[in-house]
Order: C-alpha cells, then sequence, then structure tokens
C-alpha cells in the first residue's frame, strides 16, 4: 500500500509538488495559501514526488496494481496533508457516486477557498467544472441544448464524412503508419472545431493548446500556463464571433443568448467543451485501437457488428480504459463524516475515475476487457451534475471510427511490440505517445 502523510506535514517541496498533481486551479489554491511559505511562480514548480503519483501512475493501459489494493483496504484514505488541508483519494465505485452526487456538502467553486470574491466578474474561473449552483445551473442550462440528440445528429455525417477522410489520410501514410497522429488526434480535433464553429485560420494554434494543458511531467508549469493560453485563445474567438457569429456552439449561444451570456463566461463554456472533448476522445480513440488489436476477435467483429454489439464494445472499452482519471475536486463545505472519515472543512477529496471504473463490487474481473460482460456502470464520463455534457458526442465519434477502422483495415496489427509502447506519464487524461500499426 502506498504511503500517506497521516501522520506527518509534508515538506513544503513535496506540497508545492502536489498542487502540481491536481486541475491547475487547485494548484492555485495550495498556492495562495502557501504564498508566505513559497517565493517564485507556477513555473518554478518542480515534479510531483513518487508518493503522492498514484492516482495518476499506470502499466500499460491498466492503473498500477497499488491503485486496487488501496481500493479494497480503503476505498476512502487519507492521501494527503498540507498547510492544514486534508487530500482524500476515493478509490470506490459506491464511495465515489455518492460525492459526486451531493449538491449540498460539496463545492466544486474554488474561489472561496484562495480568498476570491464569487460575485466580481474578474473573478470568473470558467467552465462548469469549477463552478456551483444557481451558476451551474444556468450555465449548464445554456449549453445542455447543444448537446440533445437531435443537435448532435445533425452533426452524425459530418463525423463520419470526418472519419472517412482521415482513414483516407491513414492509408496515403501506410503501409506503417502512427494512429495517433493520423487518426485519434485528428478526428476529435475536426468534431470540435466544427462543433464550436472556429474559424480555419485559428485550428492549429488551438489544436497545439489542447494537447498541452493535459501534461502534468514537469509539474503544474505546462499544464497552468496552456490553460491559461487556451482561455485567451477562446476569449478572443469569442470576442470575433460576437461581432459575425456563424452556426457553431459559440455562435449560436450568441444568438439565442445574447447579452445574457459574457464573452468570459461563454469562452469558459467553450473551454470545457475543448478540455472534455478533444483530448479526451482522442486519447480513447487511440488506447481503444490498441486493446482491440491486442483481442483481435473483438476487432475483427467490428466490421460486419450490429449497432447494438458496437455499443457494448464501446461502453467496455470506455469502463477499461477511464482515461480520465480524475473528476474535479470537490472541497468539504463543513465537517462532514465520509463513510466513516472525518473530513474537515475545506478538505479536499480527489475521486479516482479510473479507479472506481474497476471496482470488484461491479462485476467479476474488472480488470479484464470483457465486451460479452452484462451492462456495467462505469465513470468515464463522471457522474452527477458535473457529468460531462459531451458524452454522447463522444460515443457518436467512437461508435463511427471503431468499426470503420476495422472495415477499412481488416488485417491492421501494431508495427511494434506492445512493450515498446510509450505512455503518457502523469497527465490527467492518460493516453499512448505513438501507435505505430501496419495497415496490411
Amino acid at each position: 500500500m502506498p504511503a500517506t502523510a497521516r501522520d506527518a506535514e509534508p515538506r513544503t517541496g513535496a506540497a508545492r509538488s502536489l498542487a502540481g498533481g491536481m486541475r491547475p486551479l487547485l494548484g492555485r489554491l495550495l498556492l495562495r495559501r502557501s504564498r508566505q511559505h513559497l517565493g517564485g511562480g507556477l513555473a518554478t514548480l518542480p515534479y510531483i514526488p513518487r508518493h503522492l503519483r498514484l492516482p495518476l501512475e499506470r502499466t500499460g493501459v491498466d492503473p498500477v496494481p497499488q491503485l486496487g489494493r488501496l481500493r479494497a483496504a480503503e476505498p476512502v484514505n487519507l492521501f494527503g496533508r498540507m498547510f492544514g488541508i486534508n487530500i482524500w483519494l476515493v478509490t470506490g465505485y459506491a464511495e465515489a457516486k455518492a460525492v459526486l452526487a451531493d449538491t449540498s456538502n460539496y463545492s466544486n467553486d474554488v474561489r472561496p477557498f484562495v480568498g476570491l470574491d464569487p460575485t466580481i466578474p474578474e473573478n470568473d474561473v470558467g467552465g462548469l467544472g469549477f463552478t456551483d449552483p444557481p451558476m451551474h445551473t444556468r450555465l449548464r442550462r445554456i449549453l445542455t441544448p447543444e448537446f440533445t440528440m437531435r443537435r448532435l445528429e445533425r452533426l452524425r455525417p459530418r463525423i463520419v464524412e470526418i472519419v472517412d477522410r482521415q482513414l483516407d489520410v491513414v492509408e496515403a501514410a501506410g503501409p506503417v503508419v502512427d494512429l495517433v497522429e493520423n487518426f485519434a488526434f485528428a478526428i476529435p480535433f475536426q468534431v470540435i472545431s466544427e462543433l464550436l464553429g472556429l474559424p480555419d485560420e485559428d485550428r492549429e494554434s488551438f489544436q497545439r493548446i489542447g494537447h498541452a494543458r493535459f501534461d502534468l511531467t514537469k509539474g503544474s508549469a505546462g499544464a497552468f500556463d496552456a490553460a491559461t493560453e487556451s482561455r485567451s485563445f477562446l476569449l478572443s474567438a469569442t470576442r470575433k464571433l460576437r461581432e459575425h457569429p456563424n452556426d457553431g456552439l459559440i455562435g449560436r449561444i450568441i444568438k439565442d443568448q445574447g447579452d445574457e451570456i459574457d464573452d468570459l463566461e461563454l469562452s469558459g463554456l467553450a473551454d470545457g467543451v475543448l478540455t472534455g472533448g478533444f483530448e479526451t476522445s482522442a486519447s480513447m480513440l487511440a488506447l481503444g485501437c490498441l486493446v482491440l488489436l491486442q483481442n483481435p476477435h473483438y476487432y475483427e467483429s467490428l466490421r460486419d457488428a450490429s449497432p447494438r454489439d458496437v455499443d457494448a464494445v464501446v461502453e467496455e472499452l470506455l469502463r477499461y480504459l477511464g482515461v480520465v482519471q480524475l473528476a474535479f475536486p470537490r472541497f468539504a463545505r463543513h465537517d462532514l463524516e465520509l463513510f466513516g472519515n472525518k473530513v474537515s472543512a475545506g478538505d479536499v477529496v480527489l475521486l479516482s475515475l479510473t479507479g472506481a471504473s474497476r471496482d470488484d463490487r461491479l462485476g467479476s474481473d474488472m480488470d479484464t476487457f470483457d465486451p460479452s460482460r452484462p451492462p456495467t456502470a462505469h465513470m468515464a464520463f463522471g457522474h452527477g451534475f458535473h457529468r460531462c455534457v459531451g458524452s454522447e458526442l463522444a460515443r457518436m465519434e467512437l461508435r463511427t471510427a471503431y468499426p470503420a477502422i476495422a472495415r477499412r483495415f481488416p488485417d491492421m496489427a501494431l508495427a511494434v511490440r506492445p512493450g515498446d509502447l510509450s505512455f503518457r506519464r502523469l497527465s490527467l487524461v492518460y493516453g499512448v505517445e505513438e501507435l505505430p500499426v501496419r495497415l496490411r
């Protein structure tokens, strides 16, 4: 079982590093509390110490065994402590679901914890993940209509076209090709760009920013800077579209809401779409292809599979891979009891979505890939009122892309040994760096 910090306050350097192991805004929380102790800015944050890396570590596509052992022993674990703040790690499915469904005892709004006045517009942190009702309710009500099945169905022909066109690119790049670059990242990038209505001249910058914001290998500095750059980029794009709205998501919201939503709020929503729909779908496409090629029976079956069978494969891949490793952090509003543990007001609660989806209490052999198992609950899209609003768009992409590549390249195989693949280290969204395949 990994070491915890029950008995001792971590050293200042370790505390600074743990801030880098969470969402950038959680880093702001800890940095604000420790500013009198720490000099320099986010660029000086060091690497994450090994004993605090557990929720982000994997062996191949699997979480490290320590995570499963921790879940079996303590599904709610006091993982660390700094500056008087307890850090709890939740790895059990039932426990994670309870925390994510709780709308009264926890807050996602980081601002009161860093001394920022939530009523001041300039203190807006953007997006849905770090907001509470009633702001969250209002913003989600604005965004949700853009992700109804009726709206998404209008996008389906375009998704099919994007996938088919990208498979032409893959074929032209063969006979050996990297699926990460030529398939997995290209498809969701084009889909999200279409969805948001970004002009062609802005898309190259958008693609570069999207990848950098999830990389925590050098602490939080790179991810924080990329998140800041992303918000600035999308704020600029929103202001342009305010003058000349198109039929993309940003333009439609401007047309529907007018001045009821300002540019800062709208760019925050757009940034949330980027966060939830670009890197996550790209990682799922790449890692999903890897798992399917290692299970050729299921890869072959996709060529002529019914929609129901395709759904079964996609849902099991979502559960098994769990590419979004941690949910947005939650903050205890007051002292409370969490499955027998005394949580204090202001404590941070982290939820391992990957660990929760592999909880053995959900079924047998949850560490194996088995699309034939009965439909199984998973945390790939989170749960509760912060559940990913774009989940059906992601499913639509995966349900289109996996069968399409299986039909186009029925004899496709890995061009390297699985042990030679390099996976992303310490990333909030897990993925493989390259996936070389031989097409025929």
